[in-house]
């Protein structure tokens, strides 16, 4: 008696149900591990359903044929992988043939429509590997098998959607927390800056403390040796403002600015009329509280022209 082989219908249904609902889970645990904060929480729960779909698809394609030939796929639409002689196809060689199905997909996929014309209805997979699929011994899918077909189906299709929502809503807090960081280190940083940059002779111990409250103390190190400098070459009034200042990047607790100072060194008439740029980044260290973590002078003081 031949034997009776497998449709190309069937065998497409069967490949669909084994590697689409993995596929569609781990392209959407990327994508929204791509839009959510790199190395955070949500991240490595991205990292984790991606893994999880990925070891489910290799144990429903590599492992759990086996023993009986049959996938979660080839059992729904009553599918058997063989060998030519009947024996059951191992682990290694379903890897080998999963992977030469890239042969199938290459050439403008026509190694997927080879069935039709070929008289065992094989792949060039099936080729390489001397593998073939036929009608199951018991060709109706069992309800067990349709039923536990639908739950992977309908539990892919759930974790996309709760993928995507949850995407979707972590994506708008970040938007608001970046927005909301931006609006106060617009408002405060300036300020901020002002008073680290700003001191007086005759209160100089007050101006120097306040300056190491606004820094955070991995900074405070380093503002401090700037401050025994001071003392020791002689204080001097020395009053920076802020002509113009822009946000460059913002996140969640933490911020970088630009600011564009000019300043008054010396008192009069000696006084020295100066300009500079430095770049500082913010940490927050409270509700509604910012402190300097790092500034860098990107152009040193420059004298301008006296003002009138």
């Amino acid at each position: 008696m031949p034997v009776p082989l497998a449709s190309w219908l069937s065998r497409a249904g069967a490949l669909g149900l084994d590697v689409l609902p993995g596929a569609a889970v781990l392209a959407t645990a990327t994508l929204i591990a791509l839009s959510v904060p790199l190395r955070g929480g949500w991240w490595w729960a991205c990292v984790g359903l991606g893994s999880a779909a990925v070891l489910w698809t290799g144990f429903n394609r590599l492992l759990l044929p086996g023993a009986s030939g049959q996938s979660v796929g080839r059992r729904t639409f009553g599918t058997t992988l063989v060998r030519h002689d009947d024996s059951v196809v191992g682990p290694a060689t379903l890897l080998v043939r999963d992977t030469a199905h890239l042969l199938d997909t290459a050439p403008a996929f026509l190694g997927w429509l080879w069935p039709l014309k070929d008289a065992r209805r094989r792949t060039l997979a099936d080729v390489m590997t001397g593998t073939e699929v036929r009608v199951a011994s018991s060709p109706e899918a069992p309800r067990g098998a349709r039923r536990r077909a639908g739950i992977v189906a309908l539990a892919a299709a759930a974790v996309c959607a709760a993928g995507a929502i949850a995407s979707v809503t972590v994506v708008a807090r970040q938007d608001a927390s970046v927005t909301d960081t931006s609006a106060a280190i617009t408002a405060q940083g300036p300020h901020i800056v002002e008073q680290i940059l700003s001191y007086y002779p005759d209160t100089l111990q007050a101006d120097f403390g306040r300056a190491q409250s606004l820094v955070t103390d991995a900074y405070r190190g380093q503002l401090t040796h700037q401050q025994q400098t001071v003392r020791k070459a002689g204080a001097v009034r020395n009053e920076y403002w802020v002509t113009n200042s822009s946000v460059l990047d913002a996140a969640h607790g933490r911020a970088t600015m630009l600011l564009f100072l000019q300043g008054q060194r010396g008192a009069a008439p000696d006084q020295r009329y100066l300009s500079a740029t430095v770049r500082v980044k913010f940490v927050q260290s409270g509700p509604g509280t910012w402190q300097v973590d790092n500034l860098t002078v990107v152009t040193s003081p420059q004298p301008i022209e006296a003002k009138p």
